[in-house]
């Protein structure tokens, strides 16, 4: 793993003992000596503190620079305000999704995009490909840590721990504020109450021993990228190259709620809204065990013994104490929310219930 990126926190990781692996071109810790499910439990639970530093940073700035991002990727971008998130997707001109991510409006010439590790690079190129003269795209990958914390008791961590931090406990969900030189902003991706803080890298460790040091009194501990993924997983929230791709359109994802279907511009207008009107081939849905066994990712799902659809992510929930699965049904199999299914795992037809994810309820709000 020597040719891969590491964070700014990757010395803390070692000294943690976590088990690290590749992550979209990054050593990121997988989880860390107490093992995946304490870490999910821990969130669902208290509160757990995630390196996430290796998701992109791009600043976008410029005379009308939110009105540039807004005629690229699929969300509107006039329904919220300075101060404010937005997840979006950035897609091809035939309406598969290159990458979603989150874009923070910071005023009407300048926006933050966090796009994932691996298509970073990929979104910039459009981006710049795109611009109007004037607009800068800027690479601030390396120059930033994302550091998020998420769990039931992640207000009172701020509150406890960081005088600087009064306001942030107060903040909506999807808005973000700006306390020193560290930008946080109510959001996540577990499903709990969260924050993400983007910290200049310097000062990343320092950042990440106060979390710790608060967290342990309140029952929370740090989390590898294994937690994060069950967490989601629980959710609902697709994974980019599985659950979302430039084969996987919004529409058949469900994803069709971060599309601003009345904006007159957007990069894959024209195919999405005629996928829409059509109707999908296949849509995400949600399946829930109910024999013994744990679906995993490209399972082939059986209906009255014919494939009526492939598995994107599968794992064993650590909330429900069951396999999960989101999967991709055939619209023209008629398999509805309710029916039954099978999944092929490694041979053995594994039965479960077509359910509407999220599989746990949701509490970011």
């Amino acid at each position: 793993m020597d040719d891969l990126l590491t964070s700014p926190l990757h010395d803390r990781h070692t000294t943690l003992g976590a088990s690290l692996g590749a992550f979209g071109g990054w050593s990121m810790p997988l989880s860390y000596p107490d093992g995946t499910v304490a870490e999910h439990t821990a969130v669902r639970e208290s509160v757990g503190v995630f390196d996430v530093s290796h998701l992109g940073k791009l600043a976008i700035t410029g005379p009308g620079a939110a009105e540039f991002v807004n005629r690229c990727f699929t969300a509107d971008l006039g329904k919220i305000g300075p101060g404010h998130a937005q997840y979006t997707l950035c897609c091809t001109e035939d309406g598969g999704v290159v990458d979603d991510l989150i874009v923070y409006l910071v005023g009407p010439d300048e926006v933050l995009a966090v796009p994932n590790a691996a298509n970073a690079a990929r979104v910039a190129e459009l981006l710049r490909a795109a611009a109007p003269a004037g607009v800068e795209v800027v690479d601030r990958h390396r120059e930033l840590a994302v550091i998020a914390v998420q769990g039931p008791r992640s207000a009172e961590l701020f509150t406890t721990m960081f005088a600087g931090f009064d306001g942030v406990a107060g903040l909506d969900y999807m808005e973000f504020t700006d306390a020193g030189a560290v930008r946080v902003c109510r959001t996540g991706y577990t499903g709990e109450r969260g924050y993400e803080l983007l910290v200049p890298a310097d000062a990343a460790p320092g950042v990440w021993d106060a979390l710790l040091a608060g967290a342990g009194p309140l029952g929370g501990r740090p989390a590898g990228l294994g937690a994060r993924d069950t967490l989601r997983t629980e959710m609902g929230y697709p994974l980019h190259g599985q659950d979302l791709s430039v084969d996987i359109s919004p529409v058949q994802a469900g994803s069709g709620w971060a599309v601003g279907w009345s904006k007159p511009e957007f990069w894959g207008r024209d195919a999405l809204v005629a996928e829409k009107e059509a109707g999908p081939a296949r849509r995400l849905r949600g399946l829930r065990a109910t024999g013994r066994g744990v679906p995993r990712a490209g399972m082939t799902v059986l209906s009255g013994g014919e494939q009526v659809g492939t598995t994107t992510s599968g794992t064993f929930s650590p909330t429900l104490k069951t396999g999960i699965a989101l999967a991709l049904i055939d619209t023209a199999s008629g398999v509805a929310i309710g029916d039954q299914v099978r999944v092929d795992v490694r041979g053995r037809e594994l039965a479960c219930e077509v359910v509407k994810p999220p599989f746990v309820p949701s509490h970011v709000r």
